[in-house]
Formats: C-alpha cells, sequence, structure tokens
C-alpha cells in the first residue's frame, strides 16, 4: 500500500527537524529483546543487554509496551517541543498524555498483539498513576543503555540534520524528501510513503511535518500520527555505520603532556563505558587512583557518569570526543604554526 499526503504551502512551512530522545529509546528497547544480533549495532548490544537483563528491564514495563514487531503506542512518543528536547522534556510530555490517548494507544496494542499484559492492563485502567512508573522505567533504561552512548549518537544526528538542511539550501524540498528513505517519495505536491499499512490523509495527519533522524529506527521510517499534531517520521539517519567504530588515539602523547598520562589513557579507554574497577583492571591504575582522576576529568566536562544498577558506567563527553580529534588532528598535519623546538 502507498499513503499519500498531500502538501500545502502552509505544510511546508511548518516542516522541521527534531532530534529526540524518545525516538531512540523504542528502537532500541526493540533491538535488544529481539534476541538477535545486529550487523551494525552488535558491539552497542553486546555491551548493553547483560545490563538490561540485570536490572531487569527486560520484563518490565517496556517489554509489555514495546514488542518485537508491529505498534508501538503513540503516546511513547510525544512531539517534541524544540530542536532537540532533553529526556527530561519528553517523559514530561508522556506524563501529560491524555487518558482517552492511553487507551487508544492501548487497545491499538491490544488488538494488534491479542492481548494486554498485566502492567499494560494496569496502566490501561489507572493512566493517571502508572504513567510514573513507565517513565521512571524509561529513565533507568536511559542512564544503562543509551546515556553513556550519547554523546556518540547525537553527533550522527546533528550531522544528519546538518546534511540535510544543506540539501534543502542546495537542491530544495524535494530533493531532501526523495534522498530520505527508498520508501519515500516527493512528487507534485504529495508526500509518498511506500509499504506503510494504513492510509493517510491530511486530515489524519495533522498539518505540516517533523522529520526526525534515529540511529536505531530501520531499516525503513517509522510514522506517528496524532491530529491535531503534526505527523512524525523518524528514519534511519546517515553515517549509522562508522557510529560503532572504534576511534583513532593517536595523538594522545601529546595530549598526556596537558592532561598527564593517566588521564589521558583513561579517556582512550573509555572509547566504551566503562566502571571505576573495569577501569582499574585494563589500564592496571589503582581502583582509587582511577576514581580521584575520573572526578578530575568529570569536573572539566570530559567525562559522564550514568548509574547502572549498583555500579557507575563512565563516558566521554563530546568535549573529551573533539579534544581527542584535535590532538588526532595535530599529530596528522603536523605542529601548530610558531610551536617548533628551538635550538
Amino acid at each position: 500500500m502507498v499513503a499519500e499526503l498531500v502538501f500545502s504551502v502552509r505544510d511546508l512551512a511548518q516542516m522541521r527537524f527534531a532530534v529526540s530522545p524518545m525516538w531512540e529509546v523504542g528502537p532500541s528497547f526493540r533491538l535488544l529483546s529481539c534476541g538477535s544480533g545486529h550487523p551494525v549495532h552488535r558491539p552497542w548490544i553486546e555491551q548493553v543487554r547483560p545490563r538490561l537483563a540485570a536490572a531487569g528491564l527486560d520484563r518490565g514495563w517496556l517489554a509489555e509496551l514495546i514488542p518485537p514487531s508491529g505498534y508501538v503506542p503513540d503516546f511513547l512518543n510525544p512531539t517534541p517541543s524544540g530542536p532537540a528536547p532533553a529526556l527530561a522534556a519528553e517523559l514530561d510530555g508522556i506524563l501529560a498524555a491524555r487518558v482517552e490517548r492511553v487507551r487508544h494507544d492501548l487497545d491499538r496494542l491490544r488488538r494488534e498483539q491479542g492481548g494486554l499484559g498485566p502492567r499494560s492492563q494496569a496502566l490501561y485502567e489507572q493512566p493517571q498513576t502508572r504513567l510514573a512508573k513507565v517513565t521512571e522505567e524509561i529513565q533507568r533504561y536511559w542512564e544503562i543503555a543509551l546515556a553513556p552512548y550519547w554523546a556518540r549518537i547525537r553527533a550522527v544526528l546533528d550531522a544528519d540534520v546538518s546534511h540535510r538542511a544543506r540539501q534543502v539550501a542546495e537542491g530544495g524540498t524535494a530533493r531532501l524528501l526523495n534522498d530520505l528513505h527508498a520508501s519515500v517519495r516527493w512528487d507534485d505536491d504529495t508526500l509518498q510513503l511506500l509499504r506503510r499499512p494504513e492510509a493517510l490523509s491530511r486530515h489524519r495527519a495533522g498539518q505540516g511535518l517533523l522529520l526526525i533522524p534515529s540511529v536505531f529506527t530501520g531499516p525503513g521510517p517509522f510514522t506517528r500520527v496524532a491530529p491535531p499534531e503534526p505527523l512524525q517520521l523518524a528514519y534511519p539517519a546517515r553515517g549509522i555505520g562508522s557510529l560503532w567504530e572504534q576511534r583513532s588515539t593517536a595523538g594522545t602523547a601529546a595530549l598526556a603532556a596537558v592532561l598527564g598520562r593517566a588521564r589521558t589513557l583513561l579517556l582512550t579507554e573509555l572509547e566504551n563505558p566503562a566502571s571505576t574497577t573495569e577501569l582499574a583492571r585494563r589500564t592496571g591504575l589503582s581502583p582509587a587512583g582511577v576514581s580521584q582522576n575520573l572526578t578530575a576529568l568529570r569536573g572539566a566536562g570530559l567525562v559522564s557518569a550514568h548509574r547502572a544498577g549498583r555500579s557507575v558506567l563512565y563516558a566521554r563527553t563530546s568535549v573529551a570526543e573533539s579534544v581527542l580529534g584535535a590532538a588526532a588532528c595535530v599529530l596528522v598535519n603536523g605542529a601548530p604554526h610558531g610551536s617548533g623546538s628551538t635550538a
């Protein structure tokens, strides 16, 4: 089936992009729970799946609300209020969902899945009180599965939005929409969504269009239709193939002269998020020394900390990624002008 959505000038004027944490939560949880590997996300899955099971999140609210395939309740993806809302803002949007919206979505989930789990049924009966339980679990999932990797994920999403904005500037809206995905086409003021199981009309979709790049959505785009809000179209972002590749640690010798050997070593070891104990085992530093240096790195904005059950995972921030990248560039391009040695 081909769904067609006719655009007016006003609809085009209201088209925008957003980076949405919740559009990473749902697809990533589904990927973890489906039980199979993934050619791109396998490194992330192997790290996160054991933590998810240890925290019991593989059998909680999300396990019932996000089935291995099919429909996911629309109230889990409130319309982003800006170009890059924080997770807290989106959780507030979930908490503000109308009772009718929650029950409407759960009725559809019941039909498509052949019933509701006990938690989902409790949510159906008492949305006002049970939604808080759902958002608490989402917050725990975020800290374990996504927050330690968010700097890397966000860099891919931001790069995609920048690329799309350049497409609009150079080739117009038609070029942008025709390049989003093979199942998305733009022709004669009409957006065509191939292989969408249901028909779509402007009346059902609301005005405008909200485009949301996602690293976990795939292989095709997802849509959210909840009028009068605009249609949300979440599509696979560009650059996902390099998301989990090992980054170069070239230039760390020069960086060690500034940060110190131990702190530079810890930054390079945080290619993947790790606990103090794991970092001590990898580096040979004492746990106390690792903790002291991580505290200093965190204070400088180079490292972030995320609670994962009884342990804390440390991760490089976007600032640290930039610093390591700059150090590598200095090594490749030579010392900055004026910094040569003196006799």
